[in-house]
């Protein structure tokens, strides 16, 4: 028997996540696999290059869904992936981490009885005015198999009163995807190189929640940190586009800005190479935290909370609530040469994406939420 996968992704971090599984998806004749990007993120940078980079085959639906508020665009996700699912009549719908996308692909399967398998599941920030927390939990609780990446995140799910025969602590997905891109055949001078970097003397950061970008006070903050710190270290910043749009509306941030290294959003690959070149990366991305660690690089968290609460036990990540400019540098300078603890193996062996395919066949058949 053949399992029809539909496999819902819409933003960059999914589209690496669902890289992993979709390998070993491929090379298993006990699988077929059917892709809905509903296009949460559309531009050739924020999506169509993960797509080259990493060997994704193209998705067989694109939703171009396209950006406008959480209501609107969660409201067309779900109307447009429920007519998919009745069409292809999957045995498994598979989503990941948190974004509307995965709370929409949960909501369309969940309502027609098609399980859910959801990877990444079991994270909480504990706020729940974050986005993501709140589609997060949605997605949990709608799920039939909840595919952990963390001991944390598991517990999480007991204390909220999941069975336990719906767990698989299974590792991060995205401890594969380090290892695919670090191991990749090169050619040509890597992204440190072509962008005039020199290895350990930069700073990375990205910023793109809207706890941040939402919020003048915080912004501010964090650019007058940053460009505090390039007047002793160079800060390289690749901009999601949302946060560009934002910085240019105003012209003390546009200023400010002028004295860092501003890219455009980078490729995987590149992204990785620029994280095992710095000395520091600084960001609120929860993805990039893990990388600074598969890096083994400091990394300075600019939130009040991090799901990854593993990083901040083991040394390797700060958090530094953007409350001024000075804590800012303070943190990130503070972290120049700093190092945890490599103790066990908190995000498992490398292996995560083989262990979801298991995990799904070992389930077949269990009854849908």
């Amino acid at each position: 028997m053949v399992l029809k996968i539909v496999s819902v992704v819409g933003a960059r971090p999914q589209f690496v996540k669902s890289a992993v599984v979709s390998r070993v998806l491929g090379e298993d004749d006990a699988f077929s696999e059917v892709m809905i990007h509903t296009g949460q993120h559309y531009d050739d940078d924020m999506s169509e290059i993960f797509f080259r980079e990493l060997s994704i085959p193209a998705p067989a639906y694109n939703l171009s869904i396209g950006s406008s508020s959480h209501g609107a665009q969660t409201g067309r996700m779900l109307q447009a992936i429920e007519e998919v699912l009745l069409k292809e009549e999957p045995d498994w719908v598979l989503i990941y981490g948190d974004t509307n996308s995965t709370l929409a692909g949960a909501l369309a399967a969940s309502k027609i009885h098609i399980p859910v398998a959801h990877v990444e599941a079991g994270l909480r920030s504990f706020n729940r005015r974050m986005p993501e927390e709140q589609n997060r939990i949605v997605a949990d609780h709608l799920s039939t198999l909840l595919l952990t990446p963390t001991q944390s995140a598991t517990e999480n799910l007991f204390r909220e009163g999941v069975s336990q025969q719906q767990v698989e602590q299974i590792g991060d997905v995205m401890f594969d995807a380090t290892l695919f891109a670090q191991q990749r055949e090169r050619s040509g001078p890597n992204a440190v190189e072509r962008h005039d970097l020199e290895a350990g003397r930069y700073v990375l950061s990205t910023i793109h929640r809207a706890e941040n970008t939402d919020n003048l006070p915080r912004l501010r903050a964090i650019l007058h940190g940053l460009a505090s710190v390039a007047q002793q270290l160079p800060v390289v910043l690749p901009l999601h586009p949302r946060t560009r749009k934002l910085i240019q509306e105003q012209p003390e941030l546009e200023k400010l800005s002028q004295c860092l290294k501003l890219l455009e959003p980078v490729g995987y690959f590149d992204m990785v190479d620029l994280e095992a070149g710095a000395a520091v990366i600084a960001t609120d991305s929860g993805g990039v935290q893990k990388e600074a660690y598969f890096n083994s690089k400091p990394c300075v968290t600019l939130r009040d909370e991090t799901e990854w609460v593993e990083l901040v036990d083991l040394g390797w990540n700060t958090l530094q609530p953007p409350t001024s400019a000075e804590a800012v540098e303070a943190a990130i300078l503070g972290a120049v040469g700093s190092e945890g603890t490599k103790t066990g193996a908190p995000y498992g062996h490398g292996e995560s994406g083989a262990l979801v395919a298991a995990a799904i066949k070992e389930h077949m058949g269990s009854p849908t939420k």
